[in-house]
């Protein structure tokens, strides 16, 4: 008998050996239909294991079973998790140039450039590449919202009606212009939206207008006002425990580096594609989708000159940025290179997007020595 145990344990050593593989779980606090999860955690884990023929097994969670949104961080951190979404504005104080960059998130609208000008920055400042090292993050890729609108239990038009409303933001430059526009910030994860528009906790939510179905938004938020209110991008959309990476070759992480590029390029499509279709979806149930009033446009506006052009003191004076104007001008510099790129691609295209990714970022990387200590 224990010979026959033997054996067995052997034949099954054996096999392991055989199909050995990199297993490590990753995790996405959104809800699987939206598109940082949906295209950037289950589709890509599927698009991880094609490109390494089955070496690398992503075990995906989404929601907030596993972390919470603002202990993300500190998951990769600690390995609870091998790599996670993290959205930098929850933990400001922990990543301040990250945060420090999102400032600008009012003067962009374009998800695209964005997505791949922030990624380019992310793995390229030494400023921003010293933040990830200090904080125990390997950064592969960023992700960019559609420019976030206002959904509302009541209507808001304009000014008068901006007064006294309690509106989710998250964090940032937005907090101060609702502020400055009557309203009350109210910052909480977009997990929270429901709930809180539901229960009366708040008035309207600031967030991409595709959670009116992604998040059964259109329950409880009747009407719609389509004034861009910024975008983020801040923090990584793969951000990996240094530990873990350290454990991949080189080619997988090259797997890891192009499954971020195709997927970046289809978290955008992906949005655009639903913000269209919540918008629609809201009217089709009795909705109100309304264009901003001139007062309000005005507003924001102004606050967008006034804020783009106090980006550099702001990194400086709020966020403790060494060389803020030097960070500030290489970041709007790589916004602007992108806008140019993709001035000629076709933006729905995945496989064009992918490539142009992978030629301006990802190829430039050097897969054995980046996020390597």
């Amino acid at each position: 008998m224990k010979r026959l145990l033997t054996f067995t344990a052997l034949a099954g050593l054996m096999a392991g050996a055989a199909s050995a593989q990199t297993d490590f779980i990753a995790n996405s606090f959104y809800d699987g239909a939206v598109p940082m999860s949906g295209e950037g955690y289950i589709r890509w884990a599927e698009l991880v294991k094609e490109l390494s023929d089955g070496d690398l097994v992503p075990e995906v969670f989404t929601g907030t079973v596993l972390l919470a949104p603002r202990a993300s961080l500190q998951g990769i951190q600690d390995n609870v998790v091998q790599v996670a979404h993290h959205a930098a504005v929850y933990t400001p104080s922990d990543l301040p140039v990250s945060n420090a960059v999102q400032e600008l998130g009012f003067a962009y609208s374009d998800p695209m450039a964005a997505i791949f000008a922030v990624t380019d920055f992310s793995m390229n400042n030494e400023t921003q590449l010293e933040e990830w090292k200090d904080k125990g993050v390997v950064y592969l890729g960023a992700y960019a919202t559609p420019g976030y609108v206002l959904m509302c239990s009541s209507p808001v038009r304009n000014l008068e009606e901006m007064k006294g409303k309690r509106i989710r933001t998250a964090g940032s430059a937005v907090s101060v212009w609702v502020e400055e526009a009557g309203g009350i910030p109210v910052n909480v994860p977009s997990s929270e939206m429901y709930t809180g528009l539901e229960r009366g906790t708040l008035d309207c939510a600031t967030n991409a207008a595709s959670d009116l179905v992604d998040r059964s938004l259109l329950e409880v938020a009747e009407h719609t006002t389509l004034l861009s209110t910024g975008m983020y991008y801040s923090g990584p959309q793969w951000g990996f425990n240094p530990g873990f990476w350290e454990t991949l070759t080189p080619a997988q992480r090259e797997v890891l580096m192009e499954a971020s590029a195709r997927s970046m390029a289809r978290m955008v499509i992906a949005y655009n594609e639903k913000v269209d279709a919540g918008l629609e979806a809201s009217k089709a149930a009795g909705g109100n989708v309304y264009e901003p009033e001139q007062d309000l446009v005005d507003h924001v506006t102004e606050f967008r000159d006034r804020t783009t052009k106090a980006a550099a003191d702001k990194a400086g004076t709020d966020y403790g940025v060494a060389e803020p104007q030097a960070l500030i001008d290489d970041f709007v510099a790589t916004m602007t290179k992108w806008q140019d790129l993709l001035a000629e691609v076709d933006t729905t295209d995945e496989d064009a997007l992918t490539a142009v990714a992978m030629q301006e970022i990802f190829n430039k990387i050097d897969a054995s020595s980046y996020g390597v200590n």
